[in-house]
């Protein structure tokens, strides 16, 4: 499989401020890749890198076979990007708006089908200043999109969308994948990550800390499980590496259990404890 991202060794630096520390990232064509961190730690400066948008202070970085701080307008053309906050044409239409921005790429999505994939065709003859702030977020996802990218950059794209909206959005992202395009996603909703991204890496002061699926990050499917239950002694915990042999033990030794639960690690613990090891 050929690789839609490769970057070794990527640091940025400010006067005074190391932004981004030595970053290695393979992310493979048709793959949904997320990354995560807090604010302040890197992620953003590293995307906007790849995007073509800031140049890196050292290191290597190749995206769709090119250096983004020397590519041309061909290269930006088989980019998609929804920034975090955009700029619109408020006084335009959706329509107008998804047509307009067609006209630049060589190869574009239909703009109705497109309007209709972020579910706003009711709203194609609304001025985009009359839409509200999730619907606007659906503008910016549909000109991310238009261009028929092959690489597409979100930047917490569902911010702002109700729960049927962000799983309408969840589908459209699940159909783009499926059609081999790649996926480089930046979130806070790690909900979101497990639903969407086949891998995933966590950046802390601009270090890569942890990389893998949302179910294996930093051995998560090996961490130990919880199993609480209760009796008429009272409410209790242990945790061990085998909760299926445990169940089955305090089953035989005690019957029907109340209360009864197994839970391991969520990807939530998981990433909160990977940036709070941070110094």
């Amino acid at each position: 499989m050929s690789t839609a991202v490769r970057v070794r060794g990527l640091r940025k630096e400010y006067p005074g401020h190391l932004a981004v520390a030595g970053i290695d990232l393979d992310i493979p064509d048709g793959e949904v890749f997320a990354l995560l961190g807090p604010n302040g730690a890197g992620k953003t400066t590293t995307v906007e890198i790849l995007e073509g948008h800031r140049q890196r202070t050292a290191g290597e970085a190749v995206v769709l076979g090119e250096d983004p701080g020397t590519a041309g307008r061909a290269w930006r053309a088989r980019l998609g990007i929804v920034l975090q906050t955009a700029t619109d044409a408020a006084e335009l239409t959706v329509a107008e708006t998804v047509r307009h921005f067609a006209k630049y790429y060589p190869n574009p999505r239909d703009p109705e089908e497109v309007i209709d994939q972020v579910g706003l065709t009711a709203k194609a003859g609304a001025r985009v200043k009359s839409l509200s702030g999730g619907q606007r977020r659906r503008v910016d996802v549909a000109l991310g999109i238009v261009g028929r990218p092959e690489l597409l950059f979100l930047d917490e794209p569902t911010t702002g969308f109700d729960p049927e909206a962000r799983r309408q959005f969840w589908g459209l992202i699940d159909g783009l994948a499926h059609e081999g395009t790649t996926i480089l996603l930046t979130t806070h909703y790690l909900d979101e990550v497990e639903a969407l991204a086949d891998r995933l890496a966590v950046i802390a002061r601009g270090s890569v800390v942890a990389e893998g699926t949302p179910a294996t990050l930093a051995g998560r499917e090996r961490a130990e499980a919880v199993v609480r239950w209760q009796d008429e002694l009272g409410s209790h915990e242990e945790r061990t590496q085998f909760p299926t042999k445990l169940v089955s033990q305090l089953a035989a030794d005690r019957g029907e259990l109340a209360g009864l639960t197994v839970t391991r690690p969520s990807l939530e613990d998981v990433y909160l404890d990977l940036i709070g090891e941070q110094p």
